[in-house]
């Protein structure tokens, strides 16, 4: 029977009073607002997800999973990569040369570095390269170029492009760089403009005959792996004293901490929207409370309990503030998928990774959302509730 009357009175509270237009607006405010603001956080969240995913995966590739470097005094060499390829099978392996560069087009320069590769295994570790180099046979001398630095000196395959190395060689009385014409043989293009800009990829004898370096002998060895976090740490047990191992991660930490810190920020910055919906569930409860006190005090001299009384307030904006989280999920998921299936916003790619928007909405955000907005309106809901339930009978009968 007591639910009952709470369930009545909750329904009749929240119909249409066209003696107190403006509680029910109040009340509709409050709604939109919490609809407003779900529906903008669902797509904020899927938007920074999207971002910090694909990001996460265009780096990956071009800083790749995992990569041997050398310590100061130490060296990379064959033995180690013949020793660590019978040792983990599993794991690609692609040795390489390293050198910073100025790349030279006319009056035009770029300063970046060359890597000379063994394209083949290269393929297997970079599906960048894989895809660039595809039915493309390299001679000595031949390099691949990112599609921005094709683009900033306006350069074609064919063409030759001089790159000057900062190692330098004796000459007489002086040092003079070592310079070197490459020819171009293929762009590639990684969606990250600044690696597209800096990485050119030329063969690994090219670049140890630059470099004066033996055949057996590198600047490093890129490895690919689908668990590197684990399989850093396998490695490193077999690792020699004079070399390290680093994960793509270890150069990107400040990056993706500025892109968690930015998420969380936006993430309080927009609940606030339901926050402020929130304080419409106050007024519009309060509004209901100082509207219906004659027939709350009446309602308490029949005998119905204060408790009873303050369950009809706190559900009645519960029931205004679940209405407004379920039509913001609603119209959240659905603007995601109009996004995600029409190409309504179109990014530019040298500053993207991407050139559409990339979305991808995580359990733990859509959770917490929706906790969020939950705690907000019963908190919201409280106070009202509690008023409505300290209505002094006998003042409020006598003044009637």
């Amino acid at each position: 029977m007591k639910t009952s009357i709470v369930s009545y009175l909750v329904k009749r509270f929240l119909r249409f009073d066209s003696e107190q237009p403006f509680i029910f607006l109040s009340a509709l405010l409050a709604f939109l607002g919490i609809s407003l603001g779900v529906m903008v956080l669902i797509v904020a969240m899927a938007l920074m997800n999207g971002f910090d995913n694909e990001f996460r995966k265009k780096l990956t590739i071009m800083n790749y999973p995992l990569t041997i470097i050398p310590k100061f005094y130490g060296a990379v060499n064959e033995n180690l990569l013949l020793d660590l390829e019978s040792k983990f099978p599993n794991l690609k392996f692609s040795p390489y040369v390293q050198s910073s560069v100025m790349a030279r087009s006319g009056s035009k320069l770029e300063g970046g570095y060359i890597f000379g590769v063994d394209f083949k295994s290269e393929a297997e570790v970079n599906s960048v390269l894989k895809e660039a180099i595809k039915d493309k046979n390299f001679n000595k001398f031949d390099v691949l170029i990112g599609k921005s630095l094709k683009e900033e000196l306006n350069l074609y395959s064919g063409d030759k492009l001089m790159y000057i190395f900062t190692h330098v060689e004796p000459g007489g009385m002086s040092v003079t760089p070592k310079i070197k014409r490459f020819n171009i043989n293929g762009i590639f293009d990684s969606g990250l403009s600044a690696y597209d800009k800096a990485y050119s990829y030329t063969t690994l004898s090219s670049l140890q005959t630059m470099m004066h370096l033996p055949s057996n002998q590198y600047s490093g060895i890129h490895i690919f792996s689908g668990d590197p976090h684990n399989d850093i740490l396998k490695i490193k047990k077999y690792l020699p004293q004079s070399v390290t191992i680093k994960g793509w991660w270890e150069d990107n930490v400040n990056f993706f901490a500025a892109l968690e810190l930015e998420k969380v920020s936006l993430f309080i910055v927009l609940m606030l929207i339901i926050l402020i919906a929130a304080i419409n569930i106050i007024s519009s409860l309060l509004m209901t409370v100082m509207n219906r006190r004659s027939e709350i005090a009446l309602l308490l001299s029949l005998g119905a309990t204060s408790a009873e009384i303050k369950k009809v307030f706190l559900y009645l904006g519960i029931v205004i503030g679940i209405s407004g989280i379920l039509a913001g999920i609603v119209f959240g998921l659905s603007g995601l998928w109009i996004l995600g299936t029409f190409d309504i916003i179109h990014l530019p790619k040298d500053v993207y990774p991407t050139s559409t928007l990339p979305l991808d909405l995580s359990l733990k955000d859509f959770l917490s959302i929706i906790c969020g907005a939950f705690i907000i309106v019963v908190v919201s809901s409280f106070y009202p509730a509690k008023k409505a339930s300290e209505v002094d009978i006998l003042t409020v009968l006598r003044n009637e």
